[in-house]
């Protein structure tokens, strides 16, 4: 899945695949030292390299837990989307000037229900477009439901060599709860047959916390996937998101909602059991063991520049094609209908870009970087923030001294990152490093800013292809 677990913010607690809930109880920091807003970041040269993300849209079934931007729809022009699919990779790889691809993921929907040959004309184009080494990562979500071992060598065949598999549950009951269309038997068929034609690059999806279920029967569904899985895994908790089918039945008391201790528990327990089965816990929600880290979605992490292909596909990256100098955020239309009349007239379909100031690059850094168990290094940092320090930032006297002194979080020589405690608690910790780095960053515009302040923050991202708006509160005094 890609990156599913993830919604970068400005302020407000990370959402999606929130293992634990509740933080420390923290209260005010100590008041604000003011200090000169830094000088302006020189002008970059022109990124090299960039990771591309490609949104099939459309699924047979919508699952009662999914809000994500996809369709189920009677028939579906293949043709026409994988056109404009080709298309709109060009333009935009045109637009970056970006000399070379460092992975490629397709995700949707469910791009597994696109013929192989779609997939090949994509890379063809990408590779037409920009230099896509023979090593990059290329990956493609898959259900069990369109994952027979004929069309995964057909992928193969095609420029596919990892897969993502929606595995969810190994309980037919939990699959019949989440609307899954594949029972646990497919579920086990498609990993063992992807096992075999992509040996150490087969990555399943687990979900937690649902309704009604016990920690005992989620440790069990855990420990029979360690006996199926390859080398990678992600977890994710279960999120009741509105206009869902589960979220309602839970909200209208038809179905239990898991207590929040419980879901810490499940969380915690699958921690133990995956690094004990010699898992490297290297993300919130995502464990890999020999080296088998998603290349791609560390690209999202580590804030590098990634290119969003199809409806509602978001993007990082500077124009440079059309004069632009400073990230962008980009959006590409939502409906598949109208995203390919856009595309079709004017070779993308962006919808929505944002130009992305410093400060905000900053904020997606810290968000996205403290996910990870490398944090946030110094040289990453640097890149966005010559002039001012990590240590100058986060090693004086403030809410990250006081996370640091309560072992949630560390500064040292590698950077700035969470404990293996602080890294469950992640969405309670980022308010409070937002705000020290707001204050930082520069001294407030008018007297009393703080308490009860709004400012713009950058448009989410879920997938490579799901909005998820954020807005950010000030920072209280």
């Amino acid at each position: 899945m890609a990156i599913r677990g993830w919604r970068p913010v400005a302020a407000a607690a990370v959402a999606a695949a929130r293992p634990g809930g509740g933080g420390p109880g923290r209260g005010p920091g100590a008041g604000p030292a003011w200090g000169a807003a830094p000088e302006p970041v020189p002008e970059p040269a022109a990124p090299a390299t960039a990771a591309l993300y490609v949104h099939w849209p459309y699924c047979r079934k919508r699952c009662s837990y999914c809000n994500f931007n996809k369709y189920v729809v009677p028939a579906v022009d293949e043709s026409a989307v994988g056109a404009c699919l080709v298309q709109e990779a060009r333009t935009l790889l045109r637009l970056s000037q970006v000399q070379s691809i460092t992975s490629v993921f397709f995700g949707g929907g469910t791009p597994s229900l696109a013929s192989p040959r779609t997939i090949a004309a994509v890379l063809e184009a990408v590779a037409g477009a920009a230099h896509l080494p023979a090593s990059a990562e290329v990956t493609l979500e898959a259900n069990p439901s369109s994952a027979s071992p004929a069309r995964l060598a057909g992928f193969r065949a095609a420029g596919i060599n990892r897969l993502s598999i929606g595995v969810q549950s190994l309980d037919d009951a939990e699959l019949r709860l989440l609307g899954r269309e594949h029972t646990a038997a497919e579920a086990r068929g498609a990993v063992e047959a992807a096992r075999r034609l992509f040996p150490g690059r087969t990555s399943i999806d687990l979900l937690f916390g649902l309704p009604g279920q016990s920690q005992d029967a989620w440790a069990q569904g855990l420990a029979a996937a360690l006996g199926l899985c390859d080398d990678h895994i992600s977890l994710y908790q279960l999120t009741l998101e509105r206009g869902t089918a589960l979220a309602a039945q839970v909200w209208g008391g038809t179905l239990p909602a898991p207590p929040q201790d419980l879901l810490a528990d499940m969380y915690q327990t699958a921690c133990a059991m995956l690094v004990a089965a010699g898992f490297r816990h290297y993300e919130v929600s995502n464990f890999a063991r020999k080296g088998a880290l998603s290349t791609h979605n560390l690209s999202y992490w580590r804030a590098e520049q990634y290119i969003g292909v199809g409806p509602g596909a978001h993007g990082r990256f500077v124009p440079w094609g059309e004069g632009g100098r400073s990230r962008e955020a980009r959006v590409q239309t939502l409906e598949p209908d109208a995203w390919m009349q856009e595309v079709q007239s004017r070779g993308h379909g962006t919808r929505r870009r944002v130009v992305l100031s410093p400060l905000e690059q900053l904020e997606e850094l810290l968000a996205l970087g403290l996910r990870t168990d490398e944090g946030v290094t110094h040289e990453r940092w640097g890149q966005f923030s010559p002039q001012l320090s990590l240590e100058a930032v986060f090693g004086e006297p403030g809410e990250a001294q006081d996370l640091q002194q309560q072992g949630w979080l560390l500064l040292d020589g590698g950077g700035l990152r969470c404990s293996v405690r602080g890294l469950a608690l992640l969405d309670s910790l980022l308010p409070d490093l937002l705000c020290q780095l707001q204050r930082r960053w520069a001294p407030p515009a008018a007297p009393g800013w703080g308490a009860g302040a709004a400012r713009r923050s950058p448009t989410g991202d879920r997938a490579g292809g799901e909005a998820a708006g954020v807005v950010s509160g000030g920072c209280g005094e």
